[in-house]
């Protein structure tokens, strides 16, 4: 083994939470040092976030060339190029990772490609990418190691070698039928996609609805409008055996309540949850503990179990999305600097990029029931919102779930078109404290799709529990 170097901060993975944690220290004139096997800057710029968007905006167009006349707009027959698909994703790829490395030498934070293990507290061995071996010691260690696609336990699929999310955005070919084992944010935004490039899509869910997380009639709305464009959606289906090779020819047996079905396909997409990348890298040398499920466990601050180690994103079990990497990062520069922050006191927003979107921030109507919060919901149709007219994107609508006792914005959840964007504004009056009555009176710019907020937050219920005046 090679004598070992020292460095001041050791960043092992390179996404998010990773880099900024690595940027900002090497700003601040430690020596640090990150290591990453593969994807420089994680998966967001690379094979997940950015570039899924990339190919979901190349379908977005060829559904509005393929009905294009419905606008006024006559042309002729349309095909899609997956070649080309691909070479606009790869450069927006190549922009990201070049930005990254301009960074990188910005701060001085070295970037190491090799595969770390550690082989002792705070001290790992990494075998580079272009041969050898280094072995780094350090002072503070961050765990930004990620996830990876879980292949379900069924007989036939993991020999079937099915695409995960990685491979199905570097396809340089329509599928002619294209099955999606799990219906999560991820796999319905791909199934809606190659729908758009001309794929037949089934999407096969094991639990009573798609989108576990979501209320029902969330859920049933996704599933009409995907329904509309021709995506077929099985729920309550145990996939039973798996047959064939994705990319050729499969068939799967599903179990339903109608009975046993068979779904002959030509590609599978598996989209069925992820699992941390916890397992082989030495965590037990280092003093690191997992969880029952393999993620590292931490505790607000998200520190681990050894001293002077702390885990950032997916592989702490933080909500999966990008900003909230970003977001871990920020609780500990200012917890290093003296700060107090923790993971529990915040509120999480996410958008489903799907046509259209699903944007969701705070409680859910199912989920303020569960916890037994007494409050008020508030819904509006979005084709009741005249930007919705103007527009005729009037799918989907807006739902708003307010405190009862103090009229604080408890949850809001959109379906419909620029969701993202709209819950931007509740999301920043939620983390003003604001009540509900404030953007039922607020002046929003005309016809916008947030202008549909005063009409939704008008419509909230009296309080069901009404409180006793003050004696006098």
């Amino acid at each position: 083994m090679p004598q070992s170097e020292q460095v001041e901060v050791l960043v092992l993975g390179s996404g998010t939470g990773g880099k900024l944690v690595a940027w900002h220290m090497a700003q601040s004139g430690r020596k640090t040092a990150v290591v990453e096997r593969h994807w420089i800057g994680g998966s967001c710029p690379n094979i997940a976030c950015m570039p899924s968007k990339n190919v979901i905006s190349g379908a977005k167009v060829a559904q509005l060339t393929c009905h294009g006349g419905d606008y006024g707009t006559v042309t002729g027959p349309v095909s899609v190029d997956m070649t080309t698909v691909r070479r606009r994703k790869r450069a927006m790829v190549d922009r990201q990772v070049a930005k990254h490395l301009q960074v990188y030498r910005a701060t001085g934070a070295e970037l190491i490609m090799g595969s770390g293990r550690f082989v002792a507290p705070k001290t790992l061995e990494v075998k580079l990418n272009d041969g050898g071996t280094r072995v780094l010691a350090a002072d503070k260690v961050f765990l930004n190691i990620g996830t990876h696609a879980a292949i379900p336990n069924v007989p036939g699929l993991e020999a079937a070698k099915p695409l995960t999310h990685i491979e199905a955005l570097e396809l340089d070919y329509v599928p002619q039928h294209l099955i999606v084992v799990g219906g999560g944010y991820s796999g319905l935004e791909l199934a809606q996609a190659y729908r758009r490039f001309g794929s037949d899509v089934t999407v096969i869910e094991a639990g009573p609805q798609i989108l576990a997380r979501e209320d029902i009639d969330v859920a049933q709305e996704v599933r009409r409008f995907l329904g509309e464009e021709g995506i077929r959606v099985l729920v309550g289906a145990e996939l039973l055996q798996v047959r064939g090779r994705s990319g050729d020819q499969v068939t799967l047996t599903a179990r339903t309540a109608a009975g046993e079905q068979r779904i002959d396909g030509s590609d599978i997409l598996a989209a069925a949850g992820r699992i941390p990348n916890t397992a082989g890298i030495g965590l037990k040398e280092a003093g690191v503990e997992l969880d029952g499920r393999g993620y590292i466990h931490v505790n607000g601050r998200l520190e681990t179990s050894a001293p002077d180690v702390w885990a950032i994103g997916e592989c702490a079990g933080s909500p999966q999305f990008t900003h909230i990497s970003e977001d871990d990062f920020r609780i500990i520069r200012d917890n290093l600097a003296g700060g107090n922050r923790s993971t529990r006191d915040r509120l999480v927003p996410y958008c489903m990029f799907t046509d259209p979107q699903l944007a969701r921030v705070g409680f859910s109507e199912s989920e303020a029931e569960r916890r037994g919060v007494l409050a008020r919901v508030a819904r509006l149709p979005m084709d009741s919102v005249l930007g919705a007219q103007a527009t005729d994107q009037r799918q989907g609508f807006m739902k708003a779930v307010v405190a009862d006792g103090d009229d604080r914005i408890l949850g809001f959840t959109m379906i419909g078109a620029a969701a993202g964007e709209v819950m931007a504004a509740v999301h920043t009056a939620m983390l003003a404290g604001l009540p509900y009555a404030k953007l039922a009176d607020a002046d929003f710019a005309h016809p916008t799709m947030a202008e549909g907020l005063s009409s939704l937050f008008s419509a909230v219920p009296p309080r069901a529990v009404q409180t006793e005046p003050k004696a006098a």
